[in-house]
């Protein structure tokens, strides 16, 4: 096997877009350097092209908010839980989020129809059943059709500042579940997750007590885990779980072994220093430090005026992170004079 081709990435003449076209190209020919199979091929070209599809369709809407939503494709139109996905579509799209749906019937039908055509993206798959886009979403320049899973699973999560799941199968519950470990593990930032269910209904209630009885008690997950999800069987609870998560914080990022929330405003200073010692077993050094962006952050225009809380985080707790996050969200709004 011949060695890849290697890309400089110190040039400081070389634009980090320049440098990325010029990784993807080297890899491609690395496969043909490694002799790869004409099926492994055509999974790595399908994939490259998906990925520009989604990209390109995504990129205009980057600005505003989105909740990826899941569950049964069976569902009828008369069921109480179409008409509760309905509802909550329209409110948080009243919010001013759009939804992210995979564009088949049931669930992803009632979200679509509840959010409507004009603040909602249709994430579909190829598939012999089930799968047909629906007519709220059909022929729209935001409807994507994917062929494999995974390159359709990235854009779900990848897009998304909430997720919310209804009951459904099999793939609610792979969705579910692949939203916690990523929480979990850090390989997505944090966003909530919801778990909806119609008043009066248990199908959540009853998942919440395996995960207690059977992952919890026997220490596969930690009790912090727990905050990474919320069950609610009511519709505007489901609604401010996702508003008020963004009320003061308002995204982050590393900055090499920092951990960097961005606010919508800053901190009061005795506030500031209640949360270093709450949480202070999440904390690598001493303290939390208000500041300005990064100079690595001051490419991001649209980001770079928002203030900063900064700390060394232990990387391993993001259940604890998350209620960390909680906190900020109930800081006092500053006082103007």
């Amino acid at each position: 096997m011949s060695p890849e081709p290697k890309i400089s990435t110190t040039d400081a003449r070389v634009s980090p877009t320049q440098r990325y076209i010029d990784e993807i190209v080297a890899s491609a020919n690395g496969l043909l350097a490694d002799d790869a199979s004409v099926g492994d091929l055509k999974i790595a070209s399908a994939a490259l092209r998906e990925l520009r599809a989604a990209f390109r369709v995504f990129a205009p809407y980057r600005h505003i908010r989105k909740v990826s939503t899941f569950g049964s494709a069976r569902t009828q139109a008369g069921d109480p839980t179409f008409r509760l996905a309905e509802a909550f579509a329209r409110e948080i799209a009243d919010a001013g989020f759009m939804v992210i749906t995979g564009a088949g019937g049931g669930i992803m039908e009632a979200c679509q129809r509840g959010a409507g055509r004009e603040r909602s993206f249709g994430v579909n798959i190829q598939l012999p059943f089930e799968q047909q886009p629906n007519p709220h979403i059909k022929d729209d320049p935001k409807l994507i059709a994917f062929k494999y899973f995974f390159t359709r699973k990235l854009f779900f999560l990848k897009e998304a500042h909430a997720v919310v799941l209804f009951p459904g199968g099999f793939g609610t519950h792979d969705e579910g579940f692949e939203t916690l470990t990523l929480l979990q593990t850090g390989k997505s930032p944090l966003i909530p997750l919801v778990l909806l269910d119609r008043p009066g209904g248990t199908y959540w209630k009853t998942w919440q007590r395996y995960v207690e009885d059977h992952l919890l008690r026997r220490g596969m997950i930690a009790r912090d885990d727990l905050a990474l999800y919320k069950v609610t069987n009511n519709v505007a609870e489901a609604v401010n779980e996702i508003t008020g998560f963004y009320r003061v914080y308002h995204s982050s990022r590393f900055v090499r072994d920092m951990l960097v929330l961005r606010l919508m405003y800053r901190l009061p200073d005795a506030f500031v220093e209640t949360l270093a010692d709450d949480f202070r077993d999440i904390i690598t050094t001493p303290t939390l430090t208000q500041r300005r962006a990064f100079a690595v952050e001051r490419g991001e225009r649209e980001l770079r005026h928002l203030p900063r809380l900064a700390f060394h985080f232990d990387r391993t707790h993001y259940g604890r992170l998350r209620q960390m996050i909680d906190r900020i969200n109930l800081a006092p709004e500053p006082v103007e004079y």
